[in-house]
């Protein structure tokens, strides 16, 4: 009896032993989202618009993602990077599976329906891409030749807006396939965002950008509507980095001290949103 006694004892203990150590492993990893280092944020990143993202060597690099690394340090936040299309980022924050979303986005009334916006960040604008020896002076003469650009951007809005028929306008996943199509002949302007334009243009001497800029545009930082405390958290820590410095330090580094899209006055995404 003694014995019987005995090994269920021991049995009691081994198995309390193997719940305790169950409970700590799951402690553990939720820790690793919200412990005292930080919650940590999913980012996602259209890795395909230089110099505000791009991938090299396997790490995701670029304006955007240094910005949004110190706007989470100052709020004492971590950062995951997930990479996607262009076109996937408002879907995957409205379906939450990631909680910011990164890739010069423009902000615009109809995509205030489905995500919020930071602050403005960056002033930019559309303009006109060809081959250097392109007869095309600017946008008005684009009516029947072939436009290359990026698809679900403004650039497509704006085309098609403003007298560009949609059967004229190739759309591409990356804006590198754009380019490509302008070099190879299968297009005959790109129409995009300036300062991917004008990156572009210091690494392709057969190229040039003509006429003035088509808009004037504010790119923000998109949020998932299902959490306004991060709202909140990457508004302060915008506003942090620039008082700071840093936010000019990354102009300096991405743009050549280049000024012309720095936002130096806090404008809120209502005041400057498009009406697209």
């Amino acid at each position: 009896m003694k014995r019987r006694l005995l090994i269920s004892s021991v049995f009691i203990l081994i198995f309390a032993l193997v719940l305790s150590g169950c409970g700590s492993s799951k402690s553990t990893s939720g820790d690793s989202k919200s412990g005292s280092n930080g919650k940590t944020i999913i980012v996602g990143a259209d890795t395909t618009f230089p110099p505000f993202e791009s991938e090299k060597n396997g790490q995701v690099t670029g304006f955007d993602i240094d910005m949004i690394k110190a706007i989470a340090k100052k709020e004492g936040l971590k950062v995951q990077f997930k990479t996607m299309g262009f076109d996937g980022l408002i879907p995957s924050l409205q379906a939450k599976s990631i909680d910011v979303a990164v890739a010069g986005i423009t902000i615009k009334k109809s995509r205030m329906e489905s995500v919020n916006f930071s602050n403005a960040y960056y002033k930019s604008g559309l303009s006109v891409l060809v081959k250097k020896d392109s007869k095309i002076n600017g946008f008005d003469d684009l009516k029947g030749h072939i436009i290359a650009t990026k698809k679900a951007t403004s650039s497509v809005d704006y085309a098609t807006a403003h007298g560009i028929d949609a059967g004229k306008i190739k759309q591409f996943q990356n804006i590198d396939q754009a380019y490509q199509t302008l070099e190879t002949g299968g297009a005959d302007a790109v129409i995009f965002d300036n300062p991917v334009n004008l990156d572009f243009k210091t690494s392709h001497d057969d190229v040039k950008v003509v006429g003035d800029l088509l808009t004037g545009e504010y790119y923000g930082i998109a949020v998932t509507k299902k959490d306004p405390e991060l709202l909140k958290k990457i508004n302060d820590g915008l506003q942090k980095i620039v008082k700071d410095g840093e936010y000019q330090k990354l102009f300096d580094k991405y743009f050549g001290g280049d000024q012309s899209g720095m936002v130096k006055d806090v404008k809120s995404p209502s005041d400057v949103a498009l009406d697209e």
